[in-house]
C-alpha cells in the first residue's frame, strides 16, 4: 500500500493565523477616513497591513488570500460589491509584489524595497482599476479620469501608511507566526 505525504502548503497554524490576520484586516477596513477634501469618497484604511504581514511571512498567495477574505467579508457587511471589486484588484496590486520582492531579499532593504514597488504599482494600477470599475458605480470613466491625480496620490499615501505599518508590525511579530525554520536570528 503506498504511503500518502501531506502536500499542503500551508499547515494548521498558518492557516489559523491567516484567518486571525484577515479577522484584523476586516476590522481595520471600517476604521476609514478621507484624507483628501476634494474627493472624499476615497477612504484610507490600514486593512492591508494585516495582508502584507501574511504575504511577508507566507508568501504572496498568502497575502492575497488574506486580501481576498477582507474584501469579500469587507462587502458583505457594507453591501458594497463594488468597493469589494476595488480592495481585491488594489490587494493584489500592492500585497502580491510586495510579498513576491520580499521573498526573494528577505533582508530589511529587500522589505524596503518592496514596499516602495508595491506601492508605486499600487498608484499606477489604481487609476486603470477605477476606470473600469467605477462606473458601476454609475461614474463615467471620463470623470474618473479628470480625478486620475487624485487617485493617485490617494494611493500614495495609502501605501506609504500601510507600508510604515507593515514594517513596524512585521518586525514585532515575525519570529512569533513564522515557521521555526524560516525564523532569521537578529530581526
Amino acid at each position: 500500500m503506498p504511503t500518502m505525504t501531506n502536500t499542503n502548503k500551508w499547515d494548521t497554524r498558518t492557516l489559523v493565523t491567516m484567518a486571525l490576520l484577515a479577522a484584523i484586516a476586516i476590522l481595520l477596513s471600517f476604521l476609514e477616513f478621507p484624507i483628501f477634501a476634494a474627493v472624499p469618497f476615497l477612504k484610507l484604511d490600514v486593512s492591508f497591513t494585516p495582508c502584507a504581514v501574511a504575504g511577508f511571512a507566507y508568501g504572496p498567495l498568502a497575502g492575497f488570500v488574506v486580501g481576498a477574505i477582507t474584501a469579500v467579508a469587507h462587502g458583505m457587511i457594507s453591501g458594497n460589491w463594488v468597493g469589494a471589486l476595488m480592495n481585491i484588484v488594489m490587494v493584489l496590486a500592492f500585497v502580491v509584489p510586495a510579498a513576491f520582492i520580499y521573498k526573494k531579499n528577505h533582508t530589511f532593504k529587500g522589505a524596503v524595497i518592496a514596499l516602495v514597488v508595491a506601492t508605486l504599482v499600487q498608484s499606477i494600477v489604481s487609476v486603470p482599476a477605477n476606470v473600469l470599475i467605477d462606473p458601476l458605480y454609475g461614474v463615467p470613466a471620463d470623470v474618473v479620469l479628470d480625478l486620475a491625480g487624485w487617485i493617485a496620490a490617494f494611493n500614495v499615501v495609502k501605501g506609504v501608511v500601510n507600508s510604515v505599518l507593515t514594517m513596524v508590525v512585521y518586525k514585532s511579530i515575525s519570529n512569533l507566526i513564522t515557521p521555526q525554520k524560516d525564523q532569521v536570528s537578529g530581526r
